[in-house]
């Protein structure tokens, strides 16, 4: 079942006599189930990519179509929404509310919409992220790692159809790192979900089960470890039109 499909998406910034193409011809199609790592050097455009598909920025031209929904024809508000609902959100900065518990801070996308969270799966979340005994402390009181999977559990916890996760560890050391990448990797296993990873690090994208490499705002390369093997054309690229 497809989840996500870009099709011709470019992004120009400027105007004038100086316009800068971010993207230029992006598609991509990611299956549900997928754990997908998007590398490419600062300045490749994969940043870019990661806003338009998080509805946080729209593209110059081409469309976004996350679980059935085109994204770019949302207004701002349904934009807010969408995003809430169906995508999960993790950057290297982990953008918890100070105020707030841990266990808040986690329901935080589902109290906003006035929903009553599902009990068991709050509870399989924070025990599969190691996290549970912190539920009642303030991010100030846990360490970089552990507000980084508090970050995790509160992306995952409205069941959201895909994970964009940018640079997760970008702010962690070696070890912590790690353990970052193993609890994605856990919850794509465990708790099926989807998620698309940004990275520089080809040693981070090397976890994922395909990576797809980014160079001045194009797919240069697709790349399944299922199948071992390099495609010049990735699924939905150039090579069938992105149909």
């Amino acid at each position: 079942m497809e989840i996500l499909r870009c099709n011709g998406i470019e992004k120009v910034f400027g105007e004038g006599g100086n316009p800068v193409a971010a993207l230029n011809g992006i598609h991509l199609s990611i299956e549900k189930g997928e754990f997908v790592a998007i590398v490419g050097a600062s300045g490749s455009g994969k940043s870019t990519l990661l806003h338009i598909l998080g509805s946080v920025d729209k593209p110059t031209k081409g469309t976004v179509t996350i679980d059935g929904v085109n994204i770019n024809e949302l207004n701002a508000t349904d934009a807010a929404i969408f995003r809430r609902r169906k995508v999960g959100l993790v950057y290297q900065f982990y953008n918890l509310i100070p105020t707030l518990t841990v266990e808040k801070n986690i329901l935080l996308p589902m109290l906003l919409d006035k929903r009553k969270p599902d009990a068991e799966y709050l509870e399989t979340i924070v025990k599969t992220l190691g996290i549970a005994d912190k539920m009642k402390s303030l991010p100030s009181q846990l360490s970089g790692g552990q507000q980084q999977r508090v970050a995790i559990a509160r992306s995952l916890i409205y069941r959201p159809a895909i994970l964009l996760a940018d640079e997760p560890t970008g702010n962690l050391d070696q070890k912590n790192s790690k353990e970052i990448i193993d609890l994605l990797k856990l919850s794509n296993r465990n708790l099926k979900q989807t998620i698309l990873l940004i990275t520089h690090d080809e040693k981070i994208a090397l976890e994922a089960d395909r990576i797809v490499t980014i160079e001045d705002g194009k797919i240069v390369n697709d790349y399944f470890r299922d199948l071992a093997e390099w495609r010049a054309c990735p699924r939905g690229h150039e090579s069938n039109g992105g149909e």
